[in-house]
């Protein structure tokens, strides 16, 4: 079997990527590994989605319909419960073997690869927290999955680690199902979720944050079960202060530390990898060094919003399109770095590839920490490309903004910093 374009993963950015390579006329073939589409979605039971899309807000299952029935009345093609097993760089494009109960294992070629294999939860592993070992001690985004898909109620006495987005939302879900929140924990000085998920989760219930604090010991009964976990409040190193101890009796430990994009399916591709995003470098077209092979999404960076995911999808499912008529091929063939200077976690994309047509060029970043009012900055050698004056910038919330390729030079580093007025 040959197609132009494989994407891989049926969520927000699949659907996105995969609608918008198909208006473009390609031949296009999307893979989920679940029995149905709109991946992550279908248990984000809660509203705030599609405010910037669709200027109306839905829930997440509802957002998912959106893109699904326009999926399907396309006539687009497309594998459900079936799993890609392997990827590999061929001469003409890509070899991808899959698998699924019906068909067994299969070989397809391609011309051009979207990954959008969405991220997943760091585990307990992850961050080695001290003590036993017992039942209760689960991801939130797990136990989002047992209560509002399943329908199972994880636990009566709760308490969260880690501020990010769907714990907090698990803590206002799991109050609401008539649990028990006794606190959230968060081992930065800030917050890791949206402002509005804080106040709306949060504040509106009377659940407790405790910054600079961390889980230091979990204890199990005599069943191995979760009896117990106290917690200490951090130095400016993260390690726990003597005499800052609070116990809490649990029966149920949410863990929210983290997203990691999945892209473990590129393993042996030798691709470029960025250490702080944990994915893959990509250039402003969102191809990766390997042509052809683009990334988006979550897989690509862990976004806060979905909105934004399913436009920077359409983005990347317009280049792999552009990739497979050749319409990047231009004389020019270098390329210039963009860097994350003071005060920023990380800059994508990481390059502007002069063999691209694009004009225009999304640039997406994350501040290190809370700044009231900061100054953002865009140099290249002596030439300031753009300064911006921006309010109330957090980590938690991605910051965008747009550069014209036709105002830089293509032999000197892009510079963006971030300072602190």
């Amino acid at each position: 079997m040959n197609r132009e374009i494989i994407v891989i993963g049926g969520g927000a950015s699949g659907l996105a990527a995969s609608l918008a390579a198909f208006e473009e006329g390609r031949d296009v073939l999307l893979i989920e590994r679940e029995k149905k589409l709109g991946g992550i979605l279908n248990q984000c039971i809660h509203n705030g989605f599609g405010l910037t899309v669709f200027k109306e807000e839905y829930t997440g299952p509802e957002y998912a319909d959106k893109y699904i029935q326009k999926f399907l009345n396309s006539g687009m093609d497309y594998l459900l419960d079936t799993t890609v097993m392997n990827v590999e760089k061929i001469e003409s494009g890509f070899e991808i073997i899959i698998s699924s109960k019906e068909t067994g294992l299969q070989k397809i070629t391609c011309k051009s690869i979207i990954m959008s294999t969405g991220c997943y939860e760091r585990t307990r592993g992850s961050i080695s927290i001290p003590g036993d070992r017992p039942f209760g001690v689960i991801t939130a985004g797990s136990a989002q999955r047992y209560l509002n898909i399943d329908g199972y109620m994880v636990g009566k006495k709760v308490f969260i680690l880690g501020s990010g987005d769907i714990g907090l939302i698990m803590a206002r879900r799991m109050h609401l199902e008539g649990a028990e929140v006794l606190g959230v924990a968060e081992l930065m000085p800030f917050s890791n979720g949206l402002t509005r998920n804080i106040v709306q989760c949060l504040n509106d219930f009377d659940i407790p944050l405790f910054l600079s604090h961390t889980v230091t010991e979990i204890k199990a009964n005599e069943n191995q079960r979760l009896e117990s976990i106290v917690i200490q409040q951090v130095d400016e190193s993260y390690k726990p202060i003597s005499g800052t101890e609070k116990r809490f009796d649990v029966d149920t430990l949410l863990l929210s530390i983290g997203l990691i994009p999945d892209i473990t399916l590129l393993d042996n591709l030798n691709i470029d990898i960025d250490n702080r995003t944990k994915s893959a470098k990509i250039n402003q077209a969102y191809e990766t060094n390997v042509p052809g092979l683009f990334i988006c999404g979550n897989s690509l960076q862990v976004h806060d919003l979905v909105d934004n995911v399913s436009l920077e999808s359409e983005r990347a499912g317009i280049c792999s399109s552009d990739y497979v008529l050749s319409k990047k091929t231009k004389s020019e063939t270098n390329e210039i770095k963009l860097v994350a200077g003071n005060n920023l976690l990380f800059v994508t994309p990481h390059y502007v590839n002069f063999q691209w047509a694009s004009r225009s060029c999304t640039i997406q970043f994350r501040s290190t920490s809370k700044i009231q009012k900061a100054l953002l900055t865009v140099t290249q050698g002596e030439t300031e490309l753009k300064r911006k004056r921006l309010n109330f910038v957090v980590p938690a919330e991605m910051e965008t903004f747009n550069l014209d390729i036709d105002t830089i030079n293509k032999y000197e580093d892009i510079i963006i910093n971030l300072e602190v007025l």
